[in-house]
């Protein structure tokens, strides 16, 4: 494990059990590229096959954000099938967050926002600075949420919260998502990295076998994840190929307000 271009992947904790994955383009807020997506499907190939690692944590580097979704300057050149292609690799990349039978742990400094908030939204547990700040805007540009969170806010938090976050596109606060369950622990600034790591030993001096069928059992609880993920990827292609996604994109590499017309 090492840098991976965008990407870096180390291991801490005692016996190096604990593999963090760290967003590498702090210039960029640690937006998600085609090549980052790339990279991070290829860390986890990695990840999935050693059996020496005990837990995961995802980090973004610098201390202003954990990720700010993905890069939507480059997807604004994307043609329909691109965008499509690249979506796979997306709704992927959450299944396999979901799936690891290992703890995961997101590590927020700065903003998490939309496939950033996602990404966080797909790993068992968020540890955040008091600065971080978490949101889902994507209504603002053309679309919505696809990455997972209309199931797995909904499931933290309830619907009517979470139609506050989605519909309205506006941002949490650390404070106010651990109070709503979303973030497990609120840290001192700066250490965000370092506390998900030392919670992750902790989970991990557990049974691996004991923690794979408690997360297995905890996923129970929300039995219908599985449909409502393929219902959200269903209505997610409508606006994939709408006008309005179009329009979004474009206004936001632009950095104007968009001028939408349902449809």
């Amino acid at each position: 494990m090492g840098a991976a271009g965008p990407l870096l992947v180390e291991r801490a904790g005692a016996g190096a059990s604990i593999a963090v994955v760290t967003l590498d383009c702090p210039e960029a807020l640690n937006a998600i590229d085609d090549a980052l997506l790339r990279a991070l499907h290829a860390a986890f190939d990695e990840i999935e096959a050693d059996d020496e690692v005990r837990g995961v944590v995802l980090t973004g580097a610098g201390d202003r954000a954990f990720s700010t979704g993905m890069d939507l300057k480059e997807r604004a050149g994307f043609s329909d099938e691109e965008l499509r292609s690249q979506r796979a690799r997306i709704v992927g990349l959450i299944s396999r967050v979901h799936d690891l039978p290992v703890a995961t742990i997101a590590a927020v400094e700065g903003f998490a926002l939309a496939g950033g908030f996602e990404l966080a939204l797909a790993c068992d547990l968020i540890v955040a600075s008091p600065e971080a700040v978490f949101g889902l805007p994507e209504v603002k540009v053309g679309i919505f949420p696809g990455g997972g969170s209309t199931q797995t806010l909904t499931w933290l938090v309830g619907p009517a919260r979470a139609r506050d976050v989605i519909l309205t596109g506006r941002r949490l606060s650390a404070a106010e998502a651990e109070a709503w369950g979303v973030v497990a622990r609120v840290v001192e600034p700066g250490t965000a990295r370092d506390a998900a790591v030392a919670l992750a030993e902790s989970i991990a001096e557990g049974s691996p076998l004991g923690i794979r069928q408690a997360k297995a059992a905890i996923r129970g609880a929300h039995r219908a994840l599985v449909e409502g993920l393929a219902a959200e990827n269903e209505l997610y292609e409508v606006v994939l190929t709408s006008e309005d996604r179009v329009e979004g994109f474009r206004a936001f590499a632009e950095k104007r307000k968009p001028r939408f017309r349902g449809r």
